[in-house]
């Protein structure tokens, strides 16, 4: 049983991921959600996934098919949610197409009006999903939005210092520089590469300048 892949990622589309690891190339289907944190990653890019896998029986024959996480708490909560009655788990990743702590508090408050909105939930799985989970996902309501990441911090205040010194080079002043790399990470908390945080300042420039 894989439980992470870590590899050169060759290839991203909204629903799955191409990794290639050791000469083989791996298919990880993905959900709307991890695709948007993965918009800014190049080709090549090392991605580390933690693996959900499952058999699917397909006319005659049966083969593995893998399911990425960005994290163990997301895993965790995807197999909570395909426990409720009526639920398989590609039902459950195009449901995930929202953050995990905002899917966590509809089921909490009761919001069936926000989990039949999402996608392959309609009313009736929206209420098993509520009957099933409220009261039992309290860790899950808990998670600030910085613990997405995967970086520690040592790793990440490398990455700035980098970013900076870049930025120095081009001619920018070191607290322009500073206030440039800080905005950036901001505004995208998976970032976990110098190429990826690179591409956000030059977004964000672009924002500032034709917004």
């Amino acid at each position: 049983m894989i439980v992470k892949i870590k590899g050169k990622l060759l290839r991203k589309d909204k629903d799955r991921v191409h990794l290639g690891v050791g000469g083989l190339v791996y298919e990880i289907l993905i959900s709307e959600y991890t695709y948007e944190h993965l918009k800014l990653s190049v080709n090549n890019e090392l991605q580390e996934f933690v693996i959900y896998e499952y058999m699917q029986a397909d006319s005659n024959r049966i083969y593995p098919v893998f399911i990425g996480f960005l994290n163990e708490l997301e895993k965790e909560f995807f197999e909570m949610f395909i426990k409720v009655s009526g639920i398989g788990p590609k039902a459950a990743l195009r449901a995930f197409r929202r953050p995990l702590t905002e899917i966590a508090r509809a089921i909490e408050e009761g919001d069936i009006n926000y989990l039949k909105s999402l996608p392959s939930i309609g009313l009736q799985r929206a209420k098993n999903i509520v009957a099933f989970l409220q009261g039992k996902i309290g860790r899950f309501l808990l998670i600030k939005e910085s613990t997405a990441t995967t970086m520690p911090k040592t790793d990440k205040e490398e990455l700035k210092s980098e970013a900076v010194e870049v930025l120095l080079q081009l001619q920018y002043k070191k607290r322009e520089a500073k206030e440039m790399v800080d905005k950036a990470l901001k505004s995208n908390i998976r970032i976990e590469s110098l190429e990826e945080l690179l591409n956000e300042i030059y977004r964000q420039k672009n924002i500032r300048a034709y917004g």
